[in-house]
């Protein structure tokens, strides 16, 4: 005869939790902080569109051979860094005020294209530099450009759905270029304006580019 304890269902014993590949979170905190010397020395040095991996490397506080231990050469260290940058540049320009009045959703888009511009201008050059030995560079470029008209389309929606597809194909084209980050980088190095000043600029230009605004639309 069975005792109660040999009824009584048994515990199961704990599943084993998985491995952390401890090795491996190293190597890849290794290769951020290697991409981010990299971002690092390009705002530091702008007319040197390619640090030297000596350089790469001192700044990150490892060696050379770690360097290219992670990234072939230095074009596919270019790559990641742009990934890694226009990364970041999306977590910090989230679209904001898309329902607001024409003046508010003007100011706030080119606000925040201005701050992307202001972070970005060295990895943008740094992109360009011999840009056509490398299609992959070429790719991160096109993106960069059509999340650029993206956020136009969206900010900018209740004027553009009054055009037909080509005006507004053309609008945002023409919009693209006059907010390029070489246009922000411009009035700040050459014409020596301030950052406020800057966006006036852009936004007198938006505004006076921007068809008038549907009725029904929030009021400016």
């Amino acid at each position: 005869m069975s005792s109660i304890e040999d009824t009584a269902p048994r515990p199961t014993a704990p599943k084993p939790k998985p491995k952390i590949d401890g090795r491996r979170l190293r190597s890849e905190r290794t290769k951020q902080l290697i991409i981010e010397a990299y971002l690092a020395l390009l705002r530091e040095n702008p007319l040197i569109p390619v640090p030297t991996a000596a350089d790469i490397a001192a700044r990150a506080g490892y060696s050379v051979r770690s360097v290219f231990e992670r990234f072939p050469d230095l074009h596919a260290l270019r790559v990641a860094a742009s990934d890694y940058g226009l990364a970041h540049a999306a977590a910090l320009a989230p679209a904001r005020d898309i329902g607001g009045d024409r003046a508010t959703r003007i100011k706030s888009h080119v606000e925040t294209r201005a701050g992307t511009c202001e972070r970005g201008v060295a990895l943008w050059r740094a992109l360009l530099f011999n840009v056509d030995e490398n299609d992959a560079l070429k790719i991160r470029i096109r993106v960069a450009r059509e999340r650029t008209i993206e956020r136009m389309e969206l900010m900018y929606r209740p004027e553009l759905s009054a055009l037909s597809e080509t005006e507004r194909r053309n609008l945002l084209i023409a919009f693209e270029a006059v907010t390029d980050i070489e246009s922000w980088a411009r009035m700040r190095d050459m014409y020596g304006l301030s950052f406020a000043e800057g966006c006036a600029v852009w936004i007198g230009v938006v505004d006076r580019m921007l068809p008038q605004t549907p009725e029904g639309t929030p009021p400016s």
